[in-house]
């Protein structure tokens, strides 16, 4: 499988006022994306995913490193990338008072999309994402879900290989985010590239082909789910739920002597009934916490949206 972004030493810092040190938000990062792959960019807020993100896209000038999208240069070959790559920023960028059709029609004008397929294709998207009876209603009149719907749909107008989601899925109901997240799984299907970053951990555990962490700047891990997962395996949890006057209790222990907490465990049980031992297998979300220091429910906060609801979409 072919690379289809490169990324080497890449770093951007920001001047942060007269006498302060200069702020590196992306500090001097390396990573590839294969071609045909959702690529998960995870972080806390702050953390670099949308710098990296408006450097690679071309929205920002990167300080140092360099990067190759589809074998350009990031630097020299941009216009050409630009033509090859759809891009969804966090805030949609359509206009408000034109319809959800001619949206996209003028998106396609200005990927120099022939005219004679423009209105088929804008016809076809529409009903790709299920907006075909929204056709002939302002953008602004849109609900918020099929706002992003269509934001998507007119990054794509020009059938780029290669598609940047930032925060797809934030502010969404449930049955949006779950409607989007098919979507982003049916584009995998047909070989476009994505480029994902998301607050909610469980999207990225049922869309990411691979993933990476991204703190402080820069990037602390990277693997597929499974890889990131087994990296966690050195400390088990072991789950124990008791019974007593008290009602229903669970205890969880981090350990990496199973019997060892287990028996402690019974130990400490005292009067109480105990209902259950049960060993847990890490979860995505307890990688995160372990990289980040920063347990999802604080992101989410951090992020002020919903998603689908919860951290687990």
């Amino acid at each position: 499988m072919s690379d289809v972004i490169q990324v080497t030493g890449l770093t951007k810092t920001y001047t942060t006022g007269k006498g302060s040190p200069p702020l590196r938000a992306v500090d001097g990062i390396d990573f590839t994306v294969r071609a045909g792959e959702v690529f998960g960019f995870l972080g806390p807020n702050g953390a670099g995913k949308t710098s990296t993100i408006r450097m690679l896209t071309g929205l920002s000038r990167r300080t140092a490193g360099s990067a190759r999208i589809l074998g350009l240069d990031l630097v020299t070959d941009l216009p050409r990338i630009k033509k090859h790559v759809g891009v969804v920023p966090e805030a949609s960028n359509l206009y408000d008072e034109l319809t959800a059709l001619n949206n996209l029609i003028f998106a396609m004008q200005l990927y120099g999309v022939p005219r004679a397929e423009r209105r088929p294709r804008a016809e076809a998207l529409l009903a790709r994402f299920r907006l075909a009876e929204k056709r002939d209603v302002p953008f602004a009149k849109l609900s918020r879900g099929m706002k992003r719907g269509l934001t998507i749909a007119a990054a794509l107008a020009h059938q780029p290989p290669l598609l940047f989601l930032d925060e797809p899925t934030t502010g969404l109901d449930v049955m949006s985010a779950r409607n989007l997240r098919g979507m982003i799984a049916d584009l995998r299907d047909e070989g476009v590239t994505v480029f994902l970053t998301t607050h909610y951990l469980e999207e990225a555990e049922r869309l990411c082909d691979r993933i990476a962490v991204i703190v402080k700047g820069r990037i602390v891990a990277l693997d597929t789910v499974d890889g990131l997962k087994a990296a966690a395996q050195g400390r088990t949890a072991v789950e124990v739920t008791l019974a007593g006057a008290d009602g229903v209790t669970t205890r969880r222990i981090e350990t990496d002597d199973v019997a060892a907490a287990v028996q402690t465990a019974l130990a400490e049980a005292g009067d109480r009934r105990v209902m259950a031992v049960n060993t847990v297998r890490p979860t995505l979300e307890d990688v995160f916490v372990r990289l980040t220091g920063l347990a999802a429910e604080a992101m989410l906060a951090e992020k002020g949206g919903k998603g689908g609801g919860n951290a687990a979409g």
